[in-house]
């Protein structure tokens, strides 16, 4: 049995790939390459280029491999371009899962692990840490279009032979330990991802958006989870439906929040080097604090977090902004030498 996962490319979905590879598991990558990046799809795995909303591949796929459980990454995960064009993100978030899903439905394939977000908790939460039973109440296009796809979810478990795990994600951060992944998108908006390129002299400097939250240094506070570790939620939750375990909605975080300038901190403490840092106003749909009750994933899934430190975070990250550089600069050499070379006729 086959493993399909969508945005296999993508920085968590290229770890999740070789997570399942790890475990044995057949997988196949489908992904536009919009973000991703082909060479971050591990040999073994089988790939094909193409959109989600590709009805004719989607029955291409399911019909050359015996697809038995979607992972599914693809979709747009920016909160302020979310605010700044909604509808692009209605349809690759939630139009684009459903079709993805309705073709699910139709070829059998009975389990799903569906990529959510803590956004649809929206930004003030009644209590801290966050539980999987508090108020939806999204307030970005972003975290609607998540909380729109798991309805949709819940309604299809209801409806037919198909059962679902969606993990509400906090900050997502970190590389793969063994070095083989990680973030590698131009112009990431990611904190860490964006701090470290700053201390590595990539970026001019680093923005704080507000510093007039209600928090313990005025800076929004985040529960930052390690990519390895989430990676390891999902392949948690794909052996709990195989198991015959039910539909569920589980929050993936560690219950422990850094705030931006903790997070600036020890990027300088573990790099050694300062960097500039701007102060902006706060930026629309961003939260104060979110903290994440993960009681749910770790007694239904049996998921046990094993890199759940801020610092194991941020080296690894930079472990792999050195990696990024040093491919950069073979790649350069590279050229060079080709250019450099005699045409042969």
């Amino acid at each position: 049995m086959t493993v399909l996962v969508t945005g296999g490319a993508g920085y968590i979905g290229s770890h999740m790939v070789w997570r399942l590879l790890d475990a044995g598991e057949d997988v196949v990558v489908l992904d536009h390459l919009s973000t991703g990046f082909r060479w971050a799809v591990p040999p073994a795995a089988r790939f094909y280029l193409g959109d989600i909303a590709d009805e004719a591949l989607l029955h291409q796929i399911f019909a050359e491999s015996d697809i038995e459980a979607i992972i599914h990454f693809a979709g747009s995960a920016v909160v302020p371009v979310s605010i700044e064009d909604p509808l692009s993100y209605y349809e690759n978030n939630t139009g684009k899962t459903r079709i993805l899903m309705s073709a699910a439905v139709r070829a059998g394939i009975r389990h799903f692990v569906f990529s959510s977000t803590a956004a649809v908790y929206g930004q003030q939460p009644a209590e801290l840490p966050v539980c999987e039973n508090a108020p939806l109440r999204p307030e970005s296009p972003y975290g609607q279009s998540k909380l729109m796809s798991e309805l949709m979810l819940r309604d299809a478990a209801a409806a037919y032979d198909f059962r679902y795990v969606a993990l509400r994600y906090f900050n997502v951060a970190g590389a793969d330990p063994n070095g083989r992944a990680g973030q590698s998108t131009d112009g990431a908006t990611h904190l860490i991802k964006v701090a470290c390129e700053a201390a590595l002299g990539r970026r001019l400097q680093v923005t704080i958006y507000g510093t007039d939250y209600a928090t313990h240094d005025g800076t929004g506070v985040r529960d930052y989870i390690h990519v390895s570790d989430l990676v390891d939620a999902h392949l948690a939750a794909l052996r709990h439906l195989r198991d015959g375990g039910g539909s569920l909605v589980a929050n993936c975080g560690y219950g422990q929040g850094y705030s931006v300038l903790d997070v600036l901190n020890m990027v300088m403490r573990v790099h050694g080097r300062a960097f500039r840092i701007d102060i902006a106003p706060r930026r629309p749909g961003d939260m104060a604090s979110i903290v994440a009750d993960a009681t749910l994933a770790r007694c239904e899934l049996g998921w046990t977090p094993k890199y759940n430190s801020l610092e194991t975070i941020v080296r690894s990250s930079l472990d792999w902004e050195l990696y990024l550089a040093e491919r950069a600069r073979f790649d350069v050499a590279g050229l060079a030498k080709v250019y450099a070379a005699p045409s042969v006729l």
